[in-house]
């Protein structure tokens, strides 16, 4: 099956040479060819250029994108998209003038969440989480993980697992697991942390290793929640059970999580609302992704990630959704990027490289997806007749994508 894409006004994030991500100054460059062919081969990037060295080949199907721009799809790494039910109750109490924190002390938050999913059945679980997978692949997602952490019982978490690799083995889209079991702490163990920390190392990271359930451990590293003590305990654990760590950190406070996660060379630190100067130091130069949640920040209104001083600094940035029923009820990339530019300052060029490349690498998929090249899979987005990509994030309100293609294949 051969495609041809042809006349495309802007083929976006061109890497003829594979790059892991971008950082820096180098987040600024977003190479591009105006006037551009790209051939996809059985659902790969076979070949791209000027139109002027088109080949004259024969091809199953030609797609004229005279007026339109080609994009990588997005790169999606940290969402929560397999839950049950919803909690506008409490979006309506924080309106009210409750905050987050005391909705959770409350009995709400993820507690809530955990309720309702431990009552659902795996088959209703699966149902409500395709239909948000759907939707976010319309919105131009092209890879996602997605976390657990919403059960907080072995049956639970195993529930949401299962549900997740269901998800992978019926969907064309590069998902990827991880295991979150350290959300919060259970109403059952509220005055026993450290058993519950035991549950998750002893009975799940077993059970899991063995259905190869998750690719990646996570926790929420935050005060009222957990240690950095109790942040090393589990990602030692999860590397044991062959789990690469990543961590949610600094979102309301920093309280060392971000060292803890370099220590453990964990593959990304995520939400880094609250940075200090000591945090982005400890980034410097390492293999670990930091990754902004802007919509988060949106939702709750709290800080965004101060990614013009992480940047400055010469660190890379990932941008992903957070997607989830208590913070972020939203999966939409074209979003994410939006608020990017118009509230973190960061340019069109950053937006795109953070949800492209580096959201690719935050989830371990840099070598699949992310960039025109090729050899990697033709998931693209081809957007609606624009002046330019800055556009997309210009237009915050309106969805400039006119198709989406997952191994180049059309999705409806």
């Amino acid at each position: 099956m051969r495609t041809l894409f042809k006349n495309i006004k802007e083929l976006v994030q061109v890497r003829r040479t594979p790059v892991a991500f971008v950082s820096g100054a180098a987040m600024k460059q977003l190479p591009t060819i105006q006037n551009a062919y790209l051939l996809v081969k059985n659902g790969v990037i076979a070949d791209f250029g000027s139109m002027d060295s088109c080949p004259r080949i024969d091809v199953d199907t030609i797609v004229d994108a005279s007026g339109k721009m080609i994009l990588p799809s997005w790169c999606d790494s940290h969402t929560h998209i397999v839950y049950a039910g919803n909690r506008e109750g409490e979006f309506v109490d924080r309106i009210n003038g409750l905050s987050y924190e005391e909705i959770a002390n409350r009995g709400g938050g993820i507690l809530n969440s955990a309720k309702k999913l431990q009552e659902t059945s795996e088959e209703e679980l699966y149902q409500q989480s395709k239909v948000r997978l759907e939707e976010v692949m319309r919105l131009g997602t092209g890879a996602v993980e997605i976390k657990s952490g919403y059960g907080l019982t072995l049956d639970a978490e195993i529930k949401m697992l299962r549900v997740i690799k269901r998800l992978k083995e019926n969907y064309s889209i590069p998902i990827k697991a991880t295991f979150l079991g350290a959300h919060a702490v259970p109403a059952n163990y509220k005055n026993n942390k450290q058993g519950y920390l035991q549950l998750l190392i002893d009975k799940i990271m077993p059970k899991i290793s063995e259905e190869k359930l998750a690719e990646y451990v996570d926790i929420f590293c935050e005060t009222g929640y957990f240690s950095v003590e109790d942040t090393e305990l589990i990602l030692k654990a999860g590397q044991q059970h062959g789990l690469i760590p990543k961590i949610h950190v600094n979102q309301f406070t920093a309280i060392g999580g971000v060292q803890a996660g370099v220590k453990h060379n964990a593959l990304s630190v995520d939400h880094l609302e609250e940075m200090r100067d000591q945090d982005i130091v400890a980034l410097q130069n390492t293999t670990t992704m930091p990754v902004a949640l802007p919509s988060c920040s949106y939702f709750l209104s709290i800080p965004y990630t101060p990614a013009r001083k992480m940047i400055d600094a010469g660190l890379p940035l990932a941008l992903a959704t957070d997607y989830n029923p208590g913070s972020t009820p939203s999966g939409n990339m074209n979003f994410v990027v939006a608020t990017a530019c118009i509230k973190m300052k960061m340019t069109p060029e950053e937006a795109i490289n953070a949800a492209t490349i580096n959201g690719a690498y935050a989830m371990g998929l840099e070598k699949e997806v992310g960039s025109i090249t090729v050899g990697k899979q033709a998931n693209l987005l081809l957007t609606k007749p624009i002046n330019s990509y800055g556009f997309i994030p210009y237009s915050f309100g309106q969805n400039q994508l006119d198709k989406v293609y997952l191994k180049g294949i059309e999705i409806n």
